[in-house]
């Protein structure tokens, strides 16, 4: 039997039971689909985090202080501080700026007509537009002079210059925030948001003010210029591991440690994508184990349905036989019938799971990425899974004695 004439018949033998073959190519839908959305919701989280990543700036190395329990009524001893910044910038060859962040939550009036509640102060340094990618629609940044003076000026966001002004100019106009007087200086260019953080809707003014106005607890103020993070953006021509080795030394020299004990940890953005993308790949591949489940229980369901078939079909099977039909002829039948119940179930599965994600992604707060290779995975999955679970009820339906089959009733 020539192959296009056993998947003529195969496509007969479905279409007379159009609603039993849907249910049983179900199983293959499902379990497709469910691999596609699963993977492409994996792929969307590690994209996102990348992103927010990569959105810090580029060439970044991070320094990032850890503290030491202190003894009882003692605040933790070790970390960093901000001088350890201005230690990196003068002393490491091939840094091109250093920055340093600090948070706070203000509330914000202007006139006393317009007030914001709880609004997101970032204390930082001059260098934080190059490194953080970000551009001045109007007006100037604070510079060095007025970070060590602490001069009382800001910098805002472009919704909340917005929701400050409206239509007015708010260069060299003066807010308070929680109490503190302050002169607007820039207003940044619109940025949107990245990751979950919406810079639009910060203020920005020296790190040396939020240390003096807004520490936000006695705590705190007793840790003094604490900092958790410095972000350094090295120049794209030096070797970033040498300038790495650099401040490793620099910060051990400081803080008095050996590096086997340092009380710092020195990473690169690569470093971070690295990590994460070895976690969402095993996340990923965990997702994928989970949906292929319902592969095999559609495999499962496409051999109980073709046993059937067999037993339903077993006088004509004895009648094909009688007329020429051999073994083989009988066993292609009987598997193309399962491969193309399997392949189509797996088109269908294909259309349901990108479209399904789509919507996902559309409905929902959770990022979705269509990945090609898990469509051409889940595809062939169902393929090797119907030819899999339909040998064996095609090869019983071959191995039928002809003169019992024509008197099965």
């Amino acid at each position: 039997m020539k192959p296009f004439e056993a998947a003529r018949i195969a496509w007969e033998a479905i279409q007379k039971n159009k609603v039993r073959s849907f249910l049983t190519m179900l199983g293959i839908i499902i379990g497709v689909a469910a691999v596609i959305i699963m993977v492409a919701i994996s792929a969307g989280t590690e994209a996102t985090i990348q992103e927010q990543i990569t959105s810090l700036g580029s060439n970044l190395i991070f320094v990032q202080g850890s503290m030491q329990r202190g003894g009882p009524g003692q605040p933790p001893q070790g970390g960093l501080v901000f001088d350890d910044a201005a230690a990196i910038e003068e002393g490491v060859s091939g840094v091109t700026s250093v920055v340093v962040e600090q948070n706070a939550s203000e509330t914000v009036k202007y006139s006393g007509d317009v007030i914001l509640e709880s609004i997101s102060i970032l204390g930082t340094t001059s260098g934080f537009l190059s490194v953080r990618d970000m551009e001045l629609a109007d007006g100037r940044y604070f510079t060095d002079k007025e970070i060590d003076r602490k001069q009382k000026v800001i910098v805002l966001g472009s919704s909340i210059a917005e929701e400050l002004f409206g239509e007015d100019d708010p260069i060299n106009q003066v807010v308070t925030v929680d109490s503190t007087k302050m002169t607007v200086i820039g207003v940044m260019e619109e940025k949107g948001t990245v990751g979950n953080t919406s810079y639009d809707s910060y203020v920005f003014m020296p790190i040396t003010v939020v240390f003096q106005k807004f520490t936000p607890s006695m705590f705190a103020r007793i840790m003094g210029d604490s900092i958790r993070m410095i972000y350094v953006e090295v120049d794209p021509d030096e070797n970033i591991e040498d300038i790495i080795t650099q401040i490793e030394i620099l910060l051990a020299r400081r803080h008095d440690v050996t590096l086997d004990e340092a009380d710092f940890t020195v990473t690169t953005q690569q470093d971070i994508i690295s990590t994460q993308e070895s976690t969402t790949a095993a996340f990923r591949s965990l997702l994928a184990w989970v949906a292929g489940v319902s592969l095999i229980v559609g495999g499962i369901g496409i051999m109980n349905i073709m046993l059937v078939s067999v037993t339903e079909r077993t006088r004509e099977i004895g009648i094909r036989q009688s007329v020429g039909a051999t073994p083989n002829d009988i066993r292609l039948q009987f598997l193309t019938e399962a491969l193309m119940l399997s392949i189509v179930g797996g088109l269908i599965g294909i259309v349901v799971g990108v479209g399904g994600s789509y919507i996902f992604g559309a409905l929902s707060d959770m990022r979705t990425v269509v990945q090609p290779s898990s469509i051409l995975l889940a595809f062939s999955s169902s393929a090797i899974v119907g030819a899999f679970f339909g040998y064996y009820p095609a090869d019983q339906a071959a191995q039928l004695d002809p003169i019992e089959a024509l008197r099965y009733e």
